[in-house]
């Protein structure tokens, strides 16, 4: 059959031969002790729970998480939203699998992005922050994971393209921000967006599905690139045969340590110099804005409100009060 992708699906319909790459998967019990499958499934429109009644063992482990299957069953709605009924479960000949159905992308082009990115981290003055974030521009191998990866797996900017417009995002939101505040030191606040993700590019698998790596899930991109933030430093004093000025260093590691602000959302330090403040915030905001936008963008169901949304801790109003008024 044609491809069909979530966005397009509604409720009770039929799909034999319909494939998905199967985001995530969990082997459960229900009240009666039997077993089900409960697992999101994904196409570069959305993602989708499953469900597969009177499972098996052995039908889980058919199931390949990050994978991509063929499935038959059939759509419903549950508690508001699409939920796809696995009847039967078939593997898929991953030379048949064109990796542009299931990968969602930036809408923005990427080269364009980057240009205007490496424009404005020439616009950094002080000479040590421009030798350091130097290091990291002229890593082409760093630079093209960098280009295509996500933000994240499911939160926040999750498709190809995604870090590379949440950083660039966060650079021009400062370059309009920061000059209301003569104060603060644009130079280190443009390093720090620039260098607060970067270890995702490490952190995050991104070539069949969205996942973490096993040195993601051990380290996270705060360590990492706090790590690469002090090799550079090295590489620098090396280069220009001086010390890297540490408090500078200090700074900069800081920013990463503490931009998602608290202990509990994987920050070691508070923010606690005004540049970490106004990186933690600026972040918030765009990730904030960008997981609102989608959700509303992403609701096919004709209700007022989205589903909730736990990152949100909140649901989201959907319609245009200016165009309902006129």
């Amino acid at each position: 059959m044609a491809r069909r992708f979530i966005k397009e699906m509604g409720p009770g319909e039929q799909f034999d031969g319909v494939t998905f790459l199967v985001a995530s998967k969990d082997l459960r019990t229900t009240t009666q002790g039997s077993l089900y499958i409960h697992c999101v499934l994904a196409d570069r429109t959305g993602q989708m729970t499953a469900r597969v009644w009177s499972a098996t063992e052995a039908m889980y482990r058919l199931l390949p998480e990050g994978g991509f299957i063929n499935l038959k069953g059939r759509s419903e709605n549950y508690k508001g939203s699409l939920q796809f009924i696995i009847d039967a479960v078939r593997p898929v000949d991953t030379k048949d699998i064109d990796l542009g159905d299931f990968l969602p992308r930036t809408e923005n082009d990427i080269e364009q992005m980057w240009s205007r990115t490496e424009a404005i981290m020439g616009e950094i003055e002080d000479p040590s922050v421009k030798a350091l974030i130097g290091e990291f521009l002229n890593d082409s191998q760093r630079i093209e994971k960098f280009k295509i990866a996500p933000a994240a797996v499911t939160l926040h900017h999750a498709y190809i393209g995604g870090l590379l417009e949440h950083t660039l995002n966060l650079l021009e939101l400062a370059k309009l921000t920061m000059p209301r505040y003569p104060a603060i030191r644009l130079d280190l606040v443009l390093a720090g967006l620039f260098l607060h993700d970067l270890g995702k590019t490490d952190e995050l698998a991104f070539d069949t599905s969205f996942r973490y790596t096993d040195q993601g899930q051990l380290l996270g991109h705060i360590s990492m690139c706090v790590n690469w933030i002090e090799q550079a430093a090295e590489r620098v004093a090396a280069t220009t045969g001086k010390p890297f000025p540490e408090q500078t260093k200090w700074v900069l590691q800081h920013i990463v340590l503490s931009h998602h602000a608290r202990p509990e959302f994987g920050s070691p330090k508070y923010p606690a110099v005004p540049e970490a403040v106004a990186i933690h915030y600026l972040d918030n905001l765009d990730a904030k804005l960008n997981m609102s936008l989608r959700a509303i963008e992403q609701d096919t169901d004709e209700r007022s409100w989205t589903q909730f949304q736990r990152a949100l801790d909140t649901r989201l109003y959907k319609p245009n009060p200016l165009v309902a008024e006129r």
